[in-house]
């Protein structure tokens, strides 16, 4: 049962704070701020990333470290007094591998240790609140999971179609009126929204020292940003299309949704074509829009591999490919593989590392490859994708060998490659994540999900 929702709360005030949520689905809390403790301050305050680049202040964690006690109780009397202020986030911009550029804010460390404690209060509240398929950013669940709920759809539920949404630029295009509105439905701590609020007014500071406020879109790289995304997403899509489906649909509709990578499996095209205008018209009420030249309907499922029949379709989904195969007795399977648009990418920076450090000891460039395909092989190491692992582990030795060749005109090719063959030997592929689908009843987990007013699983 790791898929279901296990989150606890840390300290007793809390819990208390998480079963009064619990226990009545619409109450507005008007009292949180006073949760916001040295003690919980400094528990942020250790969460945060030493390696984290500083924001426009430029203090790093181990500099706000060296008078750490006095620091936060300076940041505590400033939060209660009402006197903080928040810093705009710096802004770098990160090119995309598939061409353009994506901008990543850096807040400030006193900006992340406030977001950080604002955080454990929200999650108390909102952890009772959003559905088991959202799986982006929350506690003790991980993309994996996300894809293990995923399979179980598509292996076991009724399932003919495929809805592959994409949103545009969801984390730049969130309306901040709207985001404040869907938080008030649960939060009326004017102390906190007034947090909140200076996050979101604070602004963005290029490099060059241009500010820039702004209306719309979450700085990504903040703390308290994917619990946003969540918050939101949660009122605009998934409780719209959990009423939808329990309302419209006569046959079954299953959603699976990692922060804003959506797919939302369907037994009827006409059902899946519905919701997905309705879907459309619901985002656009809230200012957000589909990428129509990245959502698709597809098919896909056990119905469309009949001899003769069109075949079933592909889709990505947090970098696998699904695809509608076989197992060895010839029954329906779904495989899973690392995408290519992933594995391309994912070698094109593994030969541009090898490049820049092909003048490096030979021995230190053997252990920082090996820390990269660990690395790779414990996200994408899961069962069915050794084929895709080995293929990586093979590039990187070719893209390794490539560069050592150039190190100079007289290297012997020969001793070279019985080097790497025989002692400076790449780390084999694994399957790191070995399990399959959710192994439960299927009519427990699925049955009459989209029935009626049947009653709602984790998907």
């Amino acid at each position: 049962m790791a898929h279901t929702q296990r989150w606890r709360a840390i300290c007793p005030q809390l819990r208390r704070v998480q079963e009064k949520a619990r226990a009545n689905p619409q109450e507005r809390f008007t009292s949180l701020a006073h949760y916001l403790t040295v003690e919980r301050l400094e528990r942020s305050y250790k969460g945060t990333d030493p390696a984290a680049a500083p924001g426009i202040d430029g203090v790093t964690k181990r500099e706000y470290g060296h008078n750490l006690k006095q620091n936060l109780l300076e940041l505590h009397k400033r939060l209660r007094s009402g006197k903080y202020r928040a810093s705009p986030v710096l802004r770098v911009w990160m090119d995309k591998p598939e061409g353009g550029r994506r901008p990543l804010g850096l807040p400030t460390l006193e900006d992340k240790v406030v977001q950080g404690a604002v955080v454990e209060v929200l999650n108390s509240i909102y952890e009772e609140d959003f559905y088991g398929f959202s799986y982006g950013f929350r506690p003790r669940r991980s993309a994996h999971q996300a894809l293990q709920a995923l399979q179980t759809v598509l292996q076991k539920g009724k399932v003919n179609w495929v809805l592959d949404i994409d949103i545009e630029k969801f984390f730049d295009t969130i309306d901040h009126k709207e985001l404040m509105a869907v938080i008030r439905h649960r939060v009326a701590d004017r102390r906190l929204l007034s947090l909140m609020g200076k996050w979101l007014a604070a602004g963005v500071v290029e490099k060059d020292g241009r500010r820039e406020r702004q209306k719309r879109g979450i700085p990504q790289g903040a703390v308290i940003s994917p619990l946003f995304a969540n918050i939101f997403l949660h009122y605009v899509v998934d409780t719209f299309v959990q009423q939808w489906r329990k309302r419209e649909a006569k046959g079954e509709v299953y959603i699976v949704r990692y922060a804003d990578d959506l797919v939302i499996a369907c037994e009827r095209e006409d059902e899946a074509r519905e919701l997905l205008e309705a879907l459309d018209e619901r985002l656009q009420r809230h200012g957000l829009s589909l990428n129509r030249h990245k959502t698709r309907l597809i098919r896909f499922g056990r119905r469309w591999n009949a001899p003769g029949g069109p075949g079933s379709e592909t889709f990505d989904f947090l970098g696998f490919t699904h695809i509608a195969g076989k197992d060895r007795q010839g029954g329906f399977l779904v495989l899973r593989k690392t995408s290519r648009k992933r594995l391309n990418r994912s070698l094109k920076e593994i030969g541009q590392w090898c490049k820049r450090h092909m003048q490096s000891p030979m021995q230190w460039q053997f252990q920082q490859l090996n820390i990269k395909l660990r690395g790779h092989y414990q996200y994408y190491g899961i069962r069915g994708n050794f084929e895709s692992l080995q293929g990586f582990c093979h590039g990187v030795w070719k893209h390794w060998r490539r560069n050592l060749l150039r190190r100079s005109q007289k290297v012997n090719e020969h001793r070279l490659y019985l080097l790497l063959k025989r002692q400076f030997v790449l780390l084999t592929p694994r399957i790191t994540h070995s399990e399959g689908w959710l192994t439960l009843n299927p009519g427990h987990l699925l049955g009459r999900a989209g029935w009626g007013n049947a009653p709602r699983p984790v998907l």
